[in-house]
């Protein structure tokens, strides 16, 4: 049986207007919302992809908030498509990484997809960060975490309330025996605060939301 391939993880809701993004929606309706995230996203996959071209891995979508074909009509082909299930986020992430681990996977990495700062680069750094140390988090700006890798289970990583902010994660891992090697900071997309500071600095998302640009 040959070696399975390291496990790239894209988690996220489908971008269905009034379901995604529902804290951008005054700035920008239900649906403008939503047609954002699918922006954003969608850039983040063809990176993933690329990055694949480069090195071998797998990608997943992990999806919630619709249903398998509307995921897999999603982003095209190259993901596998798997259901989010039920429980709280951090209970869905660990399942998606230990089912990852279970099937072969040497490393995984699950990000999320309000990211427009994640590059190939990021990734691919922890990947091979995976090399020396079981855990890799990236650092969010609102004191939350855009990244999690492992490469080699981690039970009660993620349980309540450990898995709600990057600081009692670190103190959960640490105390697993877990010394967590952090990635670059990076600012999500995820709420006007937001919003304002990437309109002036991607060009992707002020040309589509600012109509004087």
């Amino acid at each position: 049986m040959p070696d399975r391939l390291p496990r790239l993880i894209l988690f996220s809701r489908l971008p269905l207007a009034g379901r995604a993004k529902t804290r951008l929606g005054p700035a920008l309706g239900a649906r403008g919302a939503a047609q954002l995230q699918d922006r954003v996203a969608r850039r983040l996959a063809g990176r993933m992809k690329g990055l694949a071209s480069r090195m071998p891995l797998e990608l997943e979508l992990c999806y919630t908030g619709g249903g398998q074909a509307q995921a897999q009509a999603w982003l095209g082909p190259g993901f596998v498509c798997r259901e989010q299930g039920s429980g709280h986020l951090g209970a869905r992430m660990s399942r998606a990484l230990e089912r990852a681990l279970d099937q072969g996977a040497p490393k995984v990495v699950l990000v999320g997809s309000d990211l427009p700062g994640l590059d190939q680069a990021i990734l691919e750094e922890a990947f091979q960060a995976l090399e020396r140390t079981p855990l890799v988090l990236g650092p969010s700006n609102d004191g939350g975490y855009y990244l999690v890798g492992q490469n080699r289970p981690a039970p009660g990583l993620l349980e309540a309330p450990h898995w709600q902010s990057l600081a009692a994660l670190t103190e959960r891992a640490k105390s697993l025996g877990l010394e967590p090697l952090l990635l670059p900071g990076l600012r999500d997309l995820d709420t006007p605060d937001d919003l304002a500071y990437w309109r002036e600095r991607d060009c992707l998302i002020r040309s589509w939301t600012d109509p004087t640009a």
